[in-house]
């Protein structure tokens, strides 16, 4: 457990940093007026995109490092780290551009109408654009380097950008006098110096730079694969936040703290995922079949022992409810009517997140899309809007919702308890 914890916690501190850091930019913005603030939010959805796109490639390399790694082939688990941030360069330019073709329509469609919200989105997203492509390397050296169980240094590189934005952006902001645009400069300044720094730790490997296709349209199957499971996560989660929404303004706001604590909780879940990821890789990579699958079981208990424990948290965090988020009397009942469902999947959440880390590592990534796209289209969908169909309230939303994870739960358990996922080699 040991080793699990010693990449986990790095994991987690890199995880946390980007939504704390979207916090200081928000109370920055939030200073100069709500009309900026609106725009900050349009702008900072659509470049939420972007950093899923990250993630999504991110994960893919873990495994594919990983194995490598765990077959004595660093310069190869390496080398996938190359491919990778070829595939990240050529994708956040891809982001760049279009954004900045787009930035004013798309921010107007978001807004509803044209005006200064729509108008001040664009602007901020115009400048914001530069930043993607040192995102997407950013991202993709997280993944090689957590594959070679490198977490320390992507620690430093990651607190080390978000602290110089989190620095000047209130500089750029006020005294400088550059207003919104200044909170995108900073996110630049953060992003560009992040994807240098881990562009550095590739070049100090000093392994051959050139760019090999096979290897890239590998990763982009992966990739295919992840981005219609991550496809998948986002329609169930709109569709929830929609059906909400057609319960009443107190509805939506009741999920809306909900759910953004259960992100919340995801994100600390998923650092024992990407511990998984990198060791269980290693160690089918090794062709060492029975210490995967310890570890593998010995993972799944820490997600349920952490799930556990997030149960009795968010249960006791009920009374904050209200004095932290401001909440209402009927927003605060209607929030005690998710609450219950929330705590209760926790224990079974924590399992799925620490599954689908184990076989992410595994590159089992077809049936993770696969189970994923059942469990959404075959069960949540259909419950959400039954839930809407019958006047079910809140509580028919997260019962859709807990019937979400607990399908893909089964279907996690069932095929664990097989051989099929544990297959050993360098590369699957």
């Amino acid at each position: 457990m040991r080793r699990v914890a010693a990449l986990a916690l790095p994991a987690l501190v890199v995880l946390a940093a980007e939504p704390l850091y979207v916090l200081v930019d928000t109370a920055v913005v939030g200073h100069l007026g709500r009309e900026e603030l609106g725009s900050l939010a349009i702008g900072g959805q659509v470049m939420a995109l972007a950093v899923w796109l990250g993630t999504v490639l991110a994960y893919g390399t873990t495994g594919r490092a990983a194995r490598r790694f765990g077959a004595g082939q660093r310069e190869a688990a390496v080398s996938e780290g190359v491919q990778a941030s070829w595939l990240a360069l050529a994708g956040g330019v891809t982001i760049m551009v279009t954004l900045e073709l787009v930035a004013g329509p798309l921010t107007r469609a978001i807004a509803g109408s044209p005006g200064p919200v729509a108008d001040g989105a664009a602007d901020w997203l115009r400048i914001a654009a530069l930043g993607a492509p040192g995102l997407m390397l950013g991202t993709a050296g997280n993944g090689w380097m957590r594959g070679v169980q490198d977490t320390r240094r992507p620690l430093y590189y990651v607190l080390g950008a978000n602290a110089l934005s989190a620095v000047l952006c209130p500089l750029l902001v006020y005294p400088l006098g550059l207003g919104l645009e200044g909170s995108a400069v900073a996110n630049v300044i953060a992003q560009t110096a992040v994807g240098l720094l881990f562009v550095r730790a590739l070049l100090t490997e000093r392994v051959p730079l050139r760019p090999h296709l096979d290897v890239i349209r590998h990763q982009l199957t992966l990739g295919r694969d992840l981005l219609l499971r991550g496809a998948a996560f986002q329609a169930c989660f709109l569709s929830a936040s929609a059906v909400a929404a057609r319960f009443g303004t107190a509805s939506l706001a009741a999920h809306l703290i909900a759910i953004q604590l259960f992100f919340f909780t995801a994100l600390a879940l998923d650092a024992v995922a990407i511990a998984a990821q990198s060791l269980v890789g290693a160690a089918l990579g090794g062709d060492r079949v029975d210490e995967a699958k310890l570890l593998a079981r010995r993972i799944t208990t820490a997600g349920l022992v952490s799930g556990v424990v997030f149960a009795f948290l968010v249960a006791a965090s009920l009374a904050t409810v209200r004095p932290w988020f401001g909440a209402d009397a009927e927003v605060y009942h209607q929030a005690k009517t998710a609450w219950w469902f929330f705590a209760g999947m926790m224990p079974a959440a924590g399992v799925v997140f620490a599954l689908d880390g184990v076989f992410l590592g595994a590159g089992d990534i077809r049936f993770l899309r696969n189970l994923t796209l059942v469990s959404a289209l075959g069960g949540f969908l259909p419950g959400i809007w039954l839930a809407y169909l019958v006047d079910g309230g809140l509580r028919g939303v997260w019962i859709a919702l807990t019937l979400f994870i607990v399908l893909r739960l089964a279907g996690l358990l069932q095929r664990f308890a097989g051989d099929k996922w544990a297959v050993a080699g360098a590369v699957r």
